[in-house]
């Protein structure tokens, strides 16, 4: 056993002090913004700067839902983003146990060439995917029109691929499915194959395989594919931004950022107020998946 001098464990003690420090005083810089948010939206008198509330009060949450359309807001952006994060899950574990069990020459440069999505930025894909979309929902609306005449733009509010639900939930799918498929490809890859030649030498039918065997198994992955699918998504404003107009869809970034907007001194409280509703949805999802999240990047299920 090997003799540590005092003097290399008083190096050693000096060095983990400096490392907690500095440990330490990044964690300040980074939680300050997030408790100045959450002092601010229960201050009645809400400032630019950190300071303690004089006055505690629910009357900046009140006013999200009461004043402004908080309500709209949060529920566009669960239906829009859970939609989309559904979605994803579905294709994903789908596509990522077709990738896995396959032989086939072209699955390395398929994953490689969807990676690109993920790769390029999104404002760069802006301009054609709007044409795109447009394009689509010219022709829909072409169709819907002569059927249900004045009727076509509510139905249109959800089936439209602008300025509708749908369209946002499938560009936002589109642009969180690359990764998401690698994630389950590769939790695919360490499952053994002894549990679905188990359940098929007991006579599983395919559903039943998948059902029984294949859904449980897969949890874990499905949820951290899932998990950075809607965190990805819940923080997206661009693609929002570009692909909604109705004040009726608006979704929580957008309210937010016309709230900075307004030309009227800023209200601070109603701010950070929106701010922490804001995040309040992708630190329960993270909580809710965490330990699925450990468990699929620690190695999935043994075998």
């Amino acid at each position: 056993m090997a003799v540590v001098s005092p003097s290399e464990t008083a190096n050693k003690s000096r060095s983990d002090l400096i490392a907690y420090a500095t440990l330490s005083l990044m964690s300040i810089f980074c939680a300050v913004p997030f408790f100045w948010v959450l002092l601010a939206s229960f201050d009645g008198n809400a400032q630019l700067f950190l300071h303690w509330p004089q006055q505690w009060t629910f009357a900046n949450y009140v006013r999200v839902f009461t004043k402004e359309d908080g309500a709209k807001w949060l529920f566009n952006s669960l239906f829009v983003v859970g939609s989309a994060t559904l979605l994803v899950m579905v294709l994903a574990g789908l596509g990522g146990y077709a990738l896995s069990r396959t032989r086939a020459w072209w699955k390395l440069p398929f994953l490689y060439a969807i990676l690109l999505i993920r790769v390029l930025p999104p404002t760069a894909l802006v301009v054609p995917l709007y044409k795109f979309l447009l394009t689509l929902n010219n022709a829909e609306a072409a169709m819907l029109r002569p059927i249900f005449g004045s009727y076509a733009r509510g139905i249109m509010r959800w089936t439209g691929f602008i300025d509708g639900y749908l369209g946002l939930i499938l560009v936002l799918a589109t642009m969180q499915l690359p990764l998401a498929l690698w994630i389950m490809k590769t939790f695919f890859d360490g499952l053994p194959r002894d549990y679905e030649e188990a359940a098929l030498m007991d006579g599983a039918t395919l559903i039943q395989r998948i059902r029984r065997v294949l859904i449980p198994l897969a949890l874990p992955g499905l949820a951290a594919a899932g998990l950075f699918a809607f965190m990805s998504a819940w923080g997206d404003f661009l693609l929002p931004l570009i692909f909604l107009s109705s004040p009726e869809l608006q979704t929580l970034p957008l309210g937010l950022f016309r709230a900075f907007l307004r030309i009227n001194e800023i209200d601070y409280g109603l701010l950070t107020a929106l701010a922490f509703i804001y995040l309040l949805p992708a630190v329960v999802a993270f909580g809710f998946a965490r330990r699925f999240l450990v468990q699929t990047f620690s190695g999935g299920v043994k075998g």
